[in-house]
């Protein structure tokens, strides 16, 4: 009987420890711009960076918050062109002030753009 309970224990130990590993956040690749972040998403499907540099101080400021800009990229569906994507853009920073209320925002848009940092040609 202890030999079992050890085993449920160790079990429940590896469950614990996968599921916190899933829990926790991708690691987020600082950028000064979203370029890299989109031509990330094209070649892995998704990308995850934060806002730095004199982008991120401006935002900061013109919205009051301190809190970090996160920008996550994902790519919908490739285009006819090759190496261009439909990608959705979303962003977000918390605690954000607008016309003297705090919340949390996030933007969600979608573009079309090629891994050699062009937006494809209309057809």
């Amino acid at each position: 009987m202890n030999r079992s309970i050890v085993c449920l224990a160790g079990t429940l130990a590896v469950f614990v420890h996968a599921h916190s590993a899933w829990a926790q956040p991708s690691a987020r690749m600082p950028v000064s711009e979203i370029k890299p972040l989109l031509i990330r998403a094209i070649e892995q499907g998704s990308a995850h960076g934060v806002l730095v540099g004199e982008a991120a101080t401006y935002l900061r400021q013109k919205f009051d918050s301190s809190t970090p800009i996160e920008i996550d990229v994902r790519s919908l569906h490739a285009l006819p062109q090759a190496g261009c994507s439909r990608l959705e853009v979303t962003t977000r920073q918390k605690d954000v002030l607008e016309k003297t209320k705090r919340d949390d925002k996030e933007l969600v848009y979608q573009l079309s753009y090629c891994r050699d940092s062009r937006f494809p040609d209309k057809r």
